[in-house]
Order: structure tokens, then C-alpha cells, then sequence
């Protein structure tokens, strides 16, 4: 009988993720195929993570040539890849006196940005912000405000939920608890919590208190950096820089790569940290070739660019809110979510994001054309002019 049972029975998929009816079959650039052949606009890019969009060549080429090489080999040994990429994301991102390191994913960057900083003054306090999303490990999760994604194993006594963009309640709980304060972490744009972006003078804040109690300025970046606002960290439009900066998402463009970019005052010693995959070959030639692709294409530019054409195409219709800056839009559609949403990719096949409670989330590739802009605002206009009436 129990023979009988295991050839019968396979396994199956863990059901956690809500799924769309639509399975992609290959892409290139911005738009994919089903194996209908059927074109889809993609405006979402996997969570922001397609960078410089599907099958680029030059990314192709990157990891085909490395792979035939080496794809893998532990950090037990040198391995040269690292320090070229080290030297080039500091040149892109202009933070060429921070040192790197690698792992695989944005929730695994913040969690070593925070054990950074612990290290560094011997601290346990955490200070994050409402509708803030950090990861979906232990400490990035207890650091995450949405209690319908952490389990009890991920509540921390040590983290303090502030008000984003409050600059009173945070002087004020830095005035009640600034000398046990180990880290301030903030996105700059929040990403799942709606595409708010934290102000200037709350950034100011950040850095003035941190600096003030000796505490450490982490920027988590790892949906809204990465050249997608039209500058490569969206945090250094406040004028004032972190201490560390974590990314991921847009770094390998589909590869997963992770990094905490993190000021010479930090100083490292041999065994605080450790990622068996982090910094592989394979991770970093991805990566290269992502930062390499940014420069020849100026996809920062180019994001400024084709994000205003968004902005100012979705104000014309003069009906619902839009967040954002560059390639990282939020439109926030009320009780029209749903419908909008279902007649974009259905109807238009218009893939888009979304995050709580109504909002459509526009996180396309950077090097998106003027043409894929143009065809999202003439099928969102056409969508919204023929709503159901309630």
C-alpha cells in the first residue's frame, strides 16, 4: 500500500504566492511572451529586480563567457571578480571611498547592514518605520512593519516603529533613547508600503540625530536604489549620505546578488560576517554587467526621463494620486484598484505591480523606451474611461 501510494503522489508547490493565470515563455527588453505568443509590457520587472530588462546581450554575454570559465568558488579564496566590482559600483554610485560586501538577496543586505552597525557601537536598539519592508528573514522581518507576514519567531523587543516622515517623534525618541540606539533603517522611497518618499528634511534628521547620539544611518535600498529614481542611491537627494547602504534587487537583473555598501569608519575584522554564496563568479559577472550596461545606456538619465513622461502623462487624466520619482511610480487608484489592475494585464497585457491597499506599483526596466511609456498611458487612459459605472 505504501508503494502504492508513492508512485502515486508527486510533490507539489508550497501554495504561498497568489498567481496570475500567465506564464511567461521568453522576454526581450521590456516585453515578454506567453507560449501563445502572445506580447505582454512588462512595468514591473520581477519587484523592480529587471534593471536593464529581459536577455540583454551584453548581460548574456557577461555570464556565458564567465560561466565558461568559473561560475563558483567559496570566499575561502581570492576571488578577483569581487574587487571589480567593488571598483565599479563605486564609480557608478559615487561612493568610491565605501567598502563591499556581498550576499544574495536585499533581506540578507539589511541583516548584515544591522549586525554592521551593532558591531560597530555595541548596541541593540533598532529604529524602523511604519509601512516599512525590509525582508522576510529573521531580523529584517522584526524590523518590517506588517504583522500578517511575521510569525511570532520574528518579534523583537529591541525595534522601535516610528512615524515615516515625522521628524518630532523621532527627535523625541532619540532624546528618550538616542545612547542605546545601534540603527536608524529607512527606505528612501517605500516600496511595498505604497511609493511614500521620506523628505529631505526627515533624511537631514536621520543623519543629524545618528550623528548626534552615535548611531548608524542605514539606507536600505534595495527596491528604490540602484539608479531607478534618476540618481543611484534615492536617499543622496536629501544632500547628506548614509553610513550604509544595502541593495539587491535591480544589482544582478534577475541573478541573485545582494550588497551592503559601507563607510571606511566601520571597520571590518576577520569573521563578523560570512555568505557561503555571496560574491560567487557568477553573481558578479551579472552584476558588472548591469553597472556596465547603466553607463553605456545612461539609464539613469534615461529613467528621469521616461518617469516624467509617466508623471505627466498620469496627472493630464486629473483622477487619482500619483507617488514617485524616475521609474518608480505609484498610482493610487482607490476602489478602482482591482478593475484596473485586471483590465491592464487581461485586456492590455500590461504587466504592472501593486502593493497596500489600492496601489498600482510602475517599476519597469531603466532603459524603457518613450514607445512602452506611450503605450502604457494610452491603454491606462482607455481603461479608466471605460470603468463600470458603480
Amino acid at each position: 500500500m505504501m508503494t502504492e501510494i508513492i508512485q502515486e503522489s508527486k510533490m507539489g508547490l508550497f501554495d504561498v504566492y497568489p498567481l496570475l493565470p500567465v506564464a511567461i515563455d521568453y522576454g526581450r527588453g521590456s516585453v515578454v511572451f506567453d507560449k501563445e505568443g502572445r506580447k505582454y509590457l512588462d512595468l514591473y520587472g520581477g519587484h523592480a529586480v529587471l534593471s536593464i530588462g529581459h536577455s540583454h546581450p551584453h548581460y548574456i554575454w557577461r555570464i556565458t563567457q564567465q560561466l565558461e570559465k568559473i561560475g563558483f568558488y567559496s570566499n575561502s579564496l581570492e576571488i578577483p571578480i569581487q574587487e571589480e566590482l567593488a571598483e565599479k559600483l563605486g564609480k557608478v554610485s559615487g561612493k568610491t571611498t565605501y567598502n563591499l560586501f556581498l550576499c544574495s538577496s536585499g533581506a540578507e543586505a539589511n541583516e548584515n547592514a544591522l549586525k554592521v552597525a551593532a558591531f560597530h557601537n555595541g548596541r541593540s536598539k533598532i529604529v524602523s518605520f511604519r509601512r516599512g519592508f525590509h525582508g522576510r528573514t529573521s531580523l529584517a522581518l522584526a524590523i518590517t512593519d506588517n504583522a500578517n507576514i511575521r510569525s511570532a519567531a520574528n518579534t523583537h523587543d529591541n525595534v522601535t516603529f516610528l512615524p515615516y516622515n515625522d521628524v518630532q517623534a523621532l527627535e523625541d525618541h532619540f532624546k528618550k533613547e538616542g545612547d542605546q540606539i545601534s540603527s536608524v533603517i529607512v527606505e528612501g522611497i517605500q516600496g511595498l508600503g505604497g511609493i511614500y518618499e521620506a523628505t529631505d528634511e526627515f533624511l537631514q534628521a536621520i543623519r543629524r540625530l545618528c550623528d548626534q547620539y552615535g548611531a548608524i544611518y542605514i539606507a536600505d535600498s534595495v527596491q528604490c536604489g540602484y539608479g531607478r529614481t534618476g540618481i543611484f542611491y534615492a536617499h543622496d537627494a536629501a544632500g547628506v549620505s548614509a553610513d550604509i547602504y544595502t541593495m539587491a534587487k535591480g544589482m544582478g537583473n534577475g541573478f541573485p546578488i545582494g550588497g551592503v555598501a559601507i563607510a571606511p569608519h566601520l571597520k571590518a575584522k576577520h569573521g563578523m560576517l560570512g555568505h557561503t554564496y555571496g560574491g560567487n563568479h557568477l553573481s558578479c559577472a551579472a552584476a558588472l554587467a548591469v553597472l556596465e550596461v547603466m553607463e553605456a545606456e545612461n539609464t539613469m538619465q534615461n529613467a528621469k526621463d521616461i518617469g516624467q513622461i509617466f508623471i505627466d502623462g498620469l496627472h493630464k487624466l486629473g483622477r487619482y494620486q500619483i507617488r514617485g520619482r524616475g521609474l518608480m511610480i505609484g498610482i493610487d487608484l482607490g476602489s478602482d484598484h482591482r478593475a484596473i489592475r485586471n483590465a491592464l494585464i487581461f485586456d492590455k497585457s500590461i504587466f504592472t505591480g501593486e502593493s497596500s491597499p489600492n496601489i498600482i506599483r510602475l517599476l519597469p526596466a531603466m532603459n524603457l523606451t518613450k514607445e512602452g511609456a506611450l503605450w502604457f498611458l494610452e491603454a491606462f487612459e482607455d481603461v479608466v474611461e471605460n470603468l463600470p459605472q458603480a
